[in-house]
């Protein structure tokens, strides 16, 4: 069971460290995390521990959530996936014109297969589908301050991934940590 928490990345920014550096820092929003659940070999069939960030109104969850959430003592915490079209997911752009018969093919991708000769779409053909769930994982990132009263660690260099974007914070594991 690995230990961490789920942050929110806020920006970039520099700071001097110790030494009188520049140091260009990330800062991450990294709390309140509120333990959700926790999971055992026993009923689960695995041990882990379910954390939540970020509140949620109550209107956008289902009755199961909000049970899952009730039984937790905490408010409902944000979904973090969704299904995009190949303008917002890829940067197509489009068909876009209206003439030509196209009334409603503004946001498609357009042809995509080849002619007669392969008969077939090609594997990887960028598609619309679900947004987000590729990982990213940087290691050996120093913290360099963390503001308490903020709920914000300060991270030293860039952390992959979009402003206001979720990420994981975890201890270094493996040899020499």
């Amino acid at each position: 069971m690995s230990s961490g928490l789920i942050g929110k990345k806020v920006g970039m920014t520099s700071v001097f460290d110790d030494e009188g550096n520049n140091v260009a820092c990330t800062v991450v929003e990294a709390g309140p995390n509120v333990v959700t659940q926790v999971k055992s070999e026993d009923p689960d069939g695995y041990n882990a521990v379910q954390l939540g960030f970020e509140n949620m109104k109550e209107k956008h969850t289902t009755k199961a959530m909000q049970g899952h959430f009730a039984k937790a003592g905490c408010p409902p915490k944000r979904v973090l996936s969704e299904f995009r079209d190949v303008v917002k997911r890829h940067g197509f752009s489009g068909v876009g014109m209206k003439t030509h018969g196209q009334s409603d093919r503004e946001r498609h991708p357009g042809s995509i297969g080849a002619s007669a000769d392969p008969s077939r779409v090609f594997k990887g053909m960028k598609m619309a589908g679900r947004t987000g769930g590729k990982r990213t994982k940087i290691q050996n990132l120093r913290v360099v301050r963390i503001l308490e009263d903020q709920n914000a660690i300060l991270i030293e260099g860039s952390v992959p991934g979009a402003k206001n974007g979720y990420v994981e914070l975890h201890k270094k594991t493996g040899e020499g940590h």
